[in-house]
């Protein structure tokens, strides 16, 4: 035995705790309490995650909604899309500043981000293209902590500051990402290397698509990840990133290293990476069920992928369920609505209906498979998200990039009302140790 396996072999036998005790010492695993609500252990004024009603100490089901400062998604979607315009911006600017923008506002906070795209000089060469990496996610961490050295006030924490900082790295994120994209495309793939500069008349939805496809795209695309960027741009407090960013701004650290920290979170296939399993399973699916349109057979084959006789044998349908929305994630109801429209404009409406029928079909098998006492669930943003990036031929790796880009919005919010809120402390939860105390032993007596 190695001493790698050596040290990993106590590492696992050390790490094994008895499931009983997490019950007698009334540990709150995951921060969640024993009807799986969330702990609660901050207040804020940036989002508003509801999916049930807390009635008599108990959780009973409701539509989701989802509010960004207290303005409903739903509505603030209508209000832009009704308009003829990209939200992404006025969401930003929402988030950021509390409250919604004027159109004079809006101008000059678009004109900030325009001003905030172009990357320092030689940072585009010396940090994504010559330090290769083979995933996204961390180059665009690595690439965030750089930006701490561009920065002659990086340690400054006043609001005006933080502001700054927080434009910026709006503003920059799809460079960012986009350049990743075709460095490692170029380093591990053998392709060709592209760099296309961001246009100031476009906007973030429409300039990532640019970097990314070139004038390649159409307006219902740019439509479409211009509603993705604004329904995955804030969830509440309590998603793993967004208390990420808070725990470690808490601590009064730079914004880089909060940032960066929440893309570490992001980055996890329990978090950011979700809609890729989904894209998996449903790859599993279309190849198994011969008719899809015979809502008997897919129910069929959702009951073997929930006995963990199909696909990763995980007994996981993923996209289907939320910790916290139950019968609709409102998120999910906007995506759908405009993916239909673009699986017809590129031939895909026979797919779309698949997997509308699984949405249909998985609570009802979930249902019978769990019995009388199975919660209520529903399809998430995740189980549409892939297949939107699908069709407007967005590669997998950038999947969970794309979340980033979208969410540093909210990343930026959180971290500004953890450090200038009137309530600072550092957040310090309490883990019990249950060990036994021994003995030193020396060396040769071990």
């Amino acid at each position: 035995m190695s001493l790698y396996d050596k040290l990993a072999e106590g590492a696992v036998k050390s790490s094994d705790i008895d499931k009983e005790l997490f019950d007698k010492f009334n540990v709150k695993r995951g921060l969640r309490n024993a009807d799986f609500s969330g702990v609660l252990v901050g207040l804020t004024t940036i989002g508003d995650v509801v999916g049930y009603d807390k009635m008599d100490g108990k959780l009973v089901p409701r539509e989701g909604r989802l509010y960004y400062r207290g303005v409903e998604l739903k509505d603030l979607v209508k209000g832009f899309q009704s308009a003829g315009r990209h939200g992404f911006e006025e969401t930003a600017y929402l988030l950021l500043s509390g409250h919604l923008p004027t159109s004079a506002d809006l101008k000059t906070f678009d004109d900030l981000l325009v001003a905030e795209r172009d990357l320092p000089p030689f940072f585009s060469k010396n940090m994504i293209l010559s330090l290769r990496g083979r995933d996204i996610m961390n180059m665009l961490a690595r690439s965030v902590l750089g930006l701490y050295t561009a920065d002659e006030e990086a340690e400054d924490l006043s609001p005006i500051n933080l502001i700054k900082q927080s434009i910026s790295l709006i503003a920059k994120f799809p460079v960012i990402v986009a350049y990743s994209y075709f460095g490692m495309r170029h380093s591990y793939q053998r392709k060709s290397l592209v760099i296309r500069h961001p246009q100031p008349e476009l906007s973030a939805a429409e300039n990532f698509l640019y970097m990314l496809k070139g004038e390649n795209y159409t307006k219902l695309e740019a439509d479409l990840l211009d509603l993705s960027l604004v329904i995955h741009a804030e969830h509440g407090g309590g998603n793993n990133s967004s208390f990420t960013t808070r725990v470690v701004s808490s601590a009064q650290t730079d914004t880089y290293s909060a940032i960066a920290a929440a893309l570490g979170s992001l980055k996890g296939g329990l978090h950011g990476g979700a809609n890729l399993k989904v894209m998996d399973m449903m790859e599993n699916i279309k190849a198994n069920v011969s008719n899809w349109s015979d809502e008997q057979e897919v129910a069929e084959y959702l009951m073997k992928i929930l006995n963990k006789k199909a696909f990763d044998n995980t007994g996981k349908i993923y996209g289907i369920g939320h910790a916290i929305y139950t019968y609709s994630d409102p998120r999910a109801v906007l995506l759908k609505e405009k993916a239909k429209a673009l699986a017809e404009e590129k031939g895909r409406l026979d797919e779309f209906n698949l997997y509308a029928s699984i949405e249909k079909l998985a609570p009802e098998v979930f249902y019978k498979f769990k019995g009388e006492n199975a919660k209520v669930i529903c399809a998430n943003v995740d189980f549409y998200s892939g297949f939107v990036y699908d069709c407007l031929n967005i590669p997998k790796e950038i999947y969970t990039p794309i979340f980033a880009v979208s969410r540093i919005a909210g990343w930026c919010a959180h971290r500004l009302e953890e450090v200038c809120g009137s309530s600072k402390r550092i957040i310090r939860p309490a883990y019990k140790n249950v060990l036994e105390y021994i003995p030193y032993l020396e060396m040769d007596h071990r």
